[in-house]
């Protein structure tokens, strides 16, 4: 067996017990810094309030938003989305269902959704409202047509007409409370059915 010798020895990388609560607490917030600044840049987390989503979300139910999702990609019929509330200066966010996209035709009868003429079935819906839900509105290149759930009680497009892309904040991603109702946000496929 070989003996190392003490020069060696020293050379060779080890720990010490030594700490420096300055170099830590610097570690710490860079760590901080690195990991929750890109997060925080493409998430945002908001509380779902008010009964126009139900049954998909109730009030209190929190949610991840995807901030970055259409910087790479439009959004979809039947993504669920947060928007700037488009009449409030107060930068209230609303929560909603896209229904109608650019270029569209969008027509409300007796609180059913016709998209280009063409019924859209919506499986989510558990009642469809009668009174006020009517009406027709066509698309530009760059508006959405966004509404609720729960559409006898939702404040939605069919009250300030179709929104601009700018207002949208992202795609709902993730609920994470309750814990019970943990999910990844579904987003359904349609079929678009003559009436």
């Amino acid at each position: 067996m070989r003996q190392t010798s003490e020069s060696s020895l020293s050379a060779q990388p080890r720990l010490t017990g030594r700490r420096n609560l300055a170099r830590d607490l610097f570690d710490l917030a860079l760590l901080v810094l690195l990991t929750f600044t890109p997060i925080n840049l493409v998430t945002a987390r908001a509380i779902v309030e008010g009964p126009s989503m139900q049954p998909t979300f109730y009030t209190g139910d929190l949610v991840i938003v995807n901030r970055a999702i259409y910087f790479f990609s439009a959004p979809q019929r039947g993504d669920v989305i947060v928007l700037h509330n488009p009449r409030s200066a107060q930068g209230d966010d609303l929560i909603k269902r896209v229904i109608g996209l650019p270029n569209e035709t969008v027509e409300l009868r007796d609180g059913r959704v016709y998209i280009n003429g063409l019924l859209l079935e919506e499986p989510y819906i558990r009642e469809f409202c009668g009174l006020g839900c009517n009406g027709k509105w066509t698309l530009s290149a760059t508006q959405y047509f966004v509404l609720g759930d729960n559409r006898a009680q939702s404040y939605d497009s069919h009250n300030f007409g179709p929104i601009e892309q700018h207002l949208i904040v992202g795609q709902a991603w993730i609920r994470y409370w309750p814990l019970s109702s943990f999910t990844i946000i579904e987003h359904p496929s349609y079929a678009l059915a003559k009436p």
